[in-house]
């Protein structure tokens, strides 16, 4: 285990972008840093001036990450002296280096232009220097190692927004998972604990005043309690995609305009109000708001021809909102994400909600009562 253990340190600091580049640089520039003193030594200058363009080529790499454009350019520029002066080939390995990191560090507009003034440069010299394969050779060494290096940027970029929704999608889950377990366990308890306390306080003799002051303060504190952590829960709930429902300004008083749009996308639907319109709560107006919003969709989506018939009622101590069509809809299996979103914001909001196929008349029917009082 301990060679293994070592090997994969070892191999995970050779990963590290610095170190890994001062080790290609230290591999590839090791033959001329020797080769060149040999060559002087042995008088054989010319060889040494060969290996010179190499080697500055080979420490322009330090930088290839970070400027890419610039060591791409000056490499090339490189190249084409030595080509020129006939004391550099045409094709050679940190040029290569040097034309993926463009690929691989940059992207768009900036790679195909510095691709582009490479290439035109590159092959006029080497049309010029009539070097054998001209154009098509530039396109060669120039073109594959840059469109190695898009492909691998683009793999990398797919990767890392994979991970990274995988994250986001696994924060929202655990958000939705926590919103739940407060609303079953801490919500029933402090709705027992109120009703308790309502109970003993309707119990109380009548002079038992300082008593009867002392649980109704603990009611009003049961029900701002509540009342807070249906908003903590409201915003737990909120998908980082849409926002919370706060952010979007929608409630009961949009439902016309909603049912407006529903027309204009080919259902027809009409509002019926029954009541005296009353401020609703901020969670109970978004309930009732998403409630119509994903009724309607799933009309559209699962009856197509069908009519459609909203009703809000406003009564002293709760809100109804029902949604009727008169479609062929069969349910079957399990219950959408939408009835399932349905059931959660009624839930958190204290009501009930019912959905289910229309008998005899047919369609399908979603209704939701939802107090307008914290029990």
């Amino acid at each position: 285990m301990r060679p293994a253990r070592s090997l994969l340190r070892l191999i995970h600091f050779f990963r590290r972008p610095k170190v890994f580049d001062r080790t290609l640089v230290i591999v590839l520039g090791s033959p001329g840093i020797i080769g060149i003193p040999v060559m002087l030594v042995m008088e054989r200058t010319a060889l040494a001036l060969t290996a010179l363009p190499y080697l500055v080529a080979v420490m322009l790499l330090l930088m290839r990450r970070h400027r890419p454009v610039l060591v791409t350019a000056l490499v090339t520029a490189i190249n084409a002296v030595g080509v020129t002066a006939d004391v550099a080939p045409s094709s050679n390995v940190p040029a290569l280096i040097a034309y993926y990191s463009l690929g691989r560090y940059t992207a768009g507009r900036t790679t195909a232009i510095a691709s582009a003034a490479a290439f035109v440069a590159y092959a006029t010299v080497l049309e010029l220097d009539q070097v054998n394969g001209g154009w098509v050779a530039a396109l060669f060494n120039i073109g594959v190692p840059v469109g190695v290096g898009q492909l691998v940027r683009l793999r990398t970029e797919l990767n890392e927004r994979g991970r990274r929704d995988a994250a986001d999608a696994a924060v929202r889950a655990e958000r939705r998972r926590i919103a739940r377990e407060l609303h079953d366990v801490v919500a029933h308890h402090i709705t027992v604990i109120n009703a308790l306390v309502g109970g003993a306080r309707a119990t109380l003799p009548a002079e038992q005043e300082v008593t009867r002051d002392a649980l109704e303060s603990a009611e009003q504190t049961a029900r701002q309690a509540m009342s807070e952590m249906r908003r903590l829960l409201d915003v737990l709930r909120a998908d980082g995609q849409e926002g919370p429902d706060a952010a979007t300004g929608v409630g009961a008083e949009r439902l016309p305009t909603l049912i407006k749009e529903a027309r204009s996308a080919g259902l027809p639907a009409h509002l019926t109000v029954k009541g005296e319109p009353v401020a609703l709560p901020a969670v109970v107006d978004h309930a009732v708001y998403r409630i119509v919003q994903e009724a309607l969709t799933n009309t559209r989506k699962h009856a197509p021809g069908a009519r459609a018939s909203v009703r809000l009622a406003y009564e002293p101590d709760a809100v109804e909102v029902e949604v009727v069509d008169d479609g062929s809809t069969k349910v079957t299996g399990s219950p959408g994400f939408g009835l399932g979103g349905m059931a959660e914001r009624v839930a958190l909001c204290g009501g009930q909600l019912s959905t289910g196929p229309r008998a005899p008349q047919g369609g399908f029917r979603v209704h939701a009562r939802i107090p307008l009082e914290t029990p």
